[in-house]
């Protein structure tokens, strides 16, 4: 290519003094950038220089969207063109509870979209969905680009994880970032997420911005920074992408782990689930459709949904993505089949507790779990799908002396999967909750879960 013939003239040295001090770059430079961290032009220490003075001198809206399609172009970009109807994604910033993912791909396939979902894993106190899909005995989520197109194709949804081939920069710069102190950086995130979504051939993008307690982004300041940035950067490239912002102070649903959450995620395609997860996956979803042009506004979009959830065809795709997949479906009919805790504790109120339920801190809850040895503390950690929180108390809610705050499932154990989760880990988890959870003798005022709308 002529772009590359004429990046290939730079040094790294040249483009990391220009960042360090505070130069915009060049297209064709960051260009080089991307491919170099992927042929070895650009050694790894010159790349994570370059990240440091991106971290510290930052990058206009318009070196962001040339830094996202670099990487996007990096590997494979996955054509969907042949494949009719609308396709359109959703992607998360991660919190605590959030399975919105499992209900929402079926759901808004049930209403005439086709969902290509890459996912993630979690790492910390955020469970990732290619997990939690993990718990269902048999489903794949590593599978090939033609294996991915035919599924889509087929039930309407498709949920996998990365592959190899597709936005090889990401991986090598989310490697170097994680161990050098440049995650939180707003142009290296949104080119993060953006390259990866814009890779799977979607025609618009739906964006959930979390921020609170529970979420990557602690304020909303900067979470509305973040959606703004990936809001324009989808435009730049020529989709359609919209964000919405949702306070992650609790966690989302009743239920956090794996086997806990798919089970709620289940119990949501039936119709039954917790207000707030239907709350923000109603609102998702309803964007999906509109953008999509299966609705022409949210009023007809919710009654798609409604109408979906009803005569049970959500439900059915979420079968037939098991299927396809290689999962079992009859778990939508026997959650026994799912990986089952040992113990189930009863974390119940203390006797002087009068009033309502004024905080329910989700990084503690979520650090609950790793305690449980849900979660991960590094990449390598394996983890348990077993365990997790269910029946969780929601803020405003009346308590009173033996009122129950949440249901443990643990699987204590001397002989315990991980090293560093003991046999007294229950034990940890339950102070941890203990600690999220705060009483006032008044209605506490609730703030709205969903905060801003970015388009």
């Amino acid at each position: 290519m002529p772009e590359f013939i004429m990046a290939s003239t730079f040094f790294p040295q040249d483009i990391i003094i220009r960042k360090r001090d505070g130069g915009a770059l060049t297209k064709d430079e960051i260009t080089f950038f991307a491919r170099g961290v992927v042929d070895g032009t650009f050694a790894d220490y010159q790349a994570t220089a370059l990240l440091m003075a991106i971290f510290w001198r930052g990058m206009t809206a318009q070196e962001t969207a040339w830094l996202t399609d670099a990487m996007l172009h990096s590997g494979e970009v996955i054509d969907l063109r042949d494949i009719p109807d609308a396709k359109v994604d959703k992607h998360s910033t991660g919190g605590v509870g959030d399975k919105v993912s499992l209900i929402l791909a079926p759901l808004a396939a049930a209403c005439g979209l086709k969902v290509p979902m890459m996912s993630g894993r979690g790492l910390g106190h955020t469970g990732g969905t290619l997990d939690k899909l993990e718990a269902i005995p048999g489903f794949k989520v590593q599978l090939t680009v033609p294996e991915f197109r035919a599924i889509l194709q087929k039930v309407g949804c498709a949920m996998i994880g990365q592959t190899p081939q597709v936005v090889p920069a990401d991986r090598k710069l989310y490697s170097l970032r994680d161990v050098t102190g440049t995650v939180e950086c707003i142009p290296l995130i949104c080119a993060s997420i953006m390259s990866k979504k814009l890779a799977e051939g979607i025609d618009s993008l739906v964006l959930d911005v979390k921020f609170g307690k529970g979420a990557f982004m602690k304020s909303k300041e900067r979470a509305l920074e973040l959606a703004r940035a990936m809001v324009e950067t989808g435009r730049a490239a020529g989709k359609p992408v919209l964000a919405q912002l949702t306070a992650m102070n609790q966690p989302l649903g009743r239920a956090a782990g794996h086997t806990t959450e798919v089970i709620e995620s289940i119990e949501c395609l039936k119709g039954r689930g917790p207000a707030d997860l239907m709350e923000v996956t109603f609102a998702l979803t309803g964007h999906m459709l509109v953008l999509g042009g299966v609705a022409k506004d949210r009023k007809e979009a919710q009654a798609k949904m409604d109408t979906a959830i009803a005569n049970g065809s959500a439900l059915q795709k979420f079968r037939e993505m098991c299927t396809a997949q290689g999962g079992d479906p009859r778990v939508v009919d026997d959650y026994k089949i799912l990986p089952t805790a040992k113990k189930l504790i009863a974390v119940k109120a203390p006797a002087n507790a009068k009033g309502f339920v004024s905080e329910v801190d989700a990084l503690k809850c979520g650090h609950a779990i790793m305690a449980l040895g849900g979660g991960r503390a590094s990449v390598s950690d394996k983890i348990d799908h077993a365990v997790g929180l269910a029946e969780l108390i929601k803020i405003g809610e009346a308590v009173s002396p033996s009122t129950l705050l949440c249901t443990l499932h643990s699987n204590d154990d001397a002989k315990a999967a991980r090293a560093d989760v003991s046999a007294i880990a229950s034990v940890k988890a339950e102070a941890l909750i203990r600690e999220a959870i705060k009483f006032t003798p008044t209605p506490p005022k609730l703030e709205p879960l969903i905060q801003d709308l970015i388009q």
